[in-house]
């Protein structure tokens, strides 16, 4: 079973769009297209059922049930429980809004350890903590290929550290973290695993449960649905952590990690996203399968169509001994996220060719400013960064091949 590309491209309206028409869109790890079911589901939900939810009469009681299907889908598509899904503004705020919840948990001299392959996200609001006493312990990058690696964790992990924040995929890097192993490894010291999955929850939601973290946090924005960030947080850790919510919403698990209040509109428009997943199943598959299996089933469709596309660009750049590749060369744990800087022209003139060719990339630092750091690469102008997913088409890769190749060349 392959991918139906036809197909996936007609559940987005920006392949149809006229103003699109003829651009490449390589910038999908700051944001991907919405699909269709998410939109039409958001655009319903202002017309029809923009009220207070949770009353008896049936455009509230509707937009309540809206919201609450998108809780119990997105856990089971997560294979978790629904009391363990929060929706927050942003991944950003996700973060922010944990590390106060946390910090009456630990004493002074304790340890956290925070990488530096992160997005400042999933970095920021933990650094903070240590004007409270909490000590932080920097789990520094590969200079030579930007990878975290297990031996230098197991040499920082001490009694005293509570917490290990890392990314499952870096924004710029693109290598996949062993999730698995990593929290296997902060259980033998009884600390908290704080995954960041934004850059990889686009290319296949995950298995929660079986990767063993306790807090994995992405951005639906990023993953075809509205803009909100999605936070997992393990239901035996949150009953220990302080409620951020007013003071009688105390105890209401859905409540104590949102202090502003829930968008009602977008929350109910998440489960579009899910809509978008059965219908792909339905699609490419005629047996009937739990959410959680259908998640696994079109992951592997995801993944194989974008290790084709990886590798047919990844070919082209390795050709090359005027470009740098930051990270993995191979397509092996490596996600579509792939920053490149050029050797013999200015990084600038190359990403204005670029978009002269039809294609949306970006530049800068993608706020990933420590991994840059640690690998000596200045965080201005940064890397060009090309990223994609599984509706992204061959064509749209020779497209940019070709773009590459006109900018290095001239």
């Amino acid at each position: 079973m392959t991918l139906d590309l036809k197909f996936i491209r007609s559940q987005f309206p920006a392949f149809s769009e006229p103003t699109l028409e003829g651009w490449a869109f390589f910038e999908n790890a700051g944001g991907s297209y919405p699909c269709k079911q998410v939109i039409n589901k958001l655009t319903d939900f202002y017309m029809k059922n923009k009220v207070q939810v949770y009353y008896p009469y049936p455009a509230s009681t509707l937009a309540g049930k809206l919201m609450d299907a998108s809780y119990k889908r997105m856990a089971d598509y997560l294979s978790v429980d629904e009391t363990e899904i929060h929706f927050g503004p942003s991944t950003t705020q996700n973060v922010y809004v944990l590390a106060n919840a946390m910090q009456p948990l630990w004493k002074e001299g304790d340890n956290i350890i925070v990488s530096c392959q992160d997005h400042e996200a999933n970095a920021g609001a933990w650094r903070r903590l240590e004007k409270q006493g909490i000590t932080i312990i920097e789990w520094h990058v590969n200079p030579k290929t930007g990878l975290i690696e297990l031996e230098d964790l197991k040499r920082l992990l001490t009694n005293k550290t509570k917490m290990i924040a890392y990314p499952h995929c870096s924004n710029v890097i693109g290598h996949v973290n062993p999730v698995k192993q990593i929290s296997a490894l902060a259980r033998k010291y009884g600390a908290v695993t704080v995954v960041d999955g934004v850059g990889y929850a686009p290319h296949g939601f995950p298995d929660l449960k079986g990767l063993g973290a306790d807090i994995y946090l992405f951005s639906l924005y990023k993953t075809f649905g509205p803009h909100l960030g999605l936070m997992y947080v393990d239901k035996d850790l949150i009953g220990n952590m302080e409620n951020q919510s007013h003071f009688f919403k105390e105890g209401i698990t859905r409540s104590m990690l949102t202090p502003a209040g829930p968008d009602h509109a977008q929350i109910a428009a998440v489960s579009g996203v899910l809509d978008y997943f059965d219908v792909i199943y339905n699609h490419h598959f005629d047996i009937e399968a739990e959410p959680s299996e259908r998640c696994k089933a079109i992951n592997r469709l995801f993944l194989e169509h974008e290790t084709l596309l990886m590798e047919r660009l990844l070919t082209f750049l390795r050709s090359r001994d005027d470009i740098r590749i930051i990270g993995p060369e191979t397509t092996k744990n490596r996600a579509p996220i792939i920053s490149i800087i050029p050797i013999n022209k200015n990084i600038k003139k190359v990403y204005a060719v670029l978009i002269k060719h039809k294609l949306m990339l970006g530049i800068g630092n993608f706020y990933a400013v420590r991994p840059l750091m640690d690998m000596d690469i200045p965080t201005q102008p940064g890397v060009i960064r090309i990223s994609f997913l599984h509706y992204t088409s061959l064509e749209e890769i020779d497209q940019l091949i070709e773009g590459l190749q006109i900018a290095l060349d001239n």
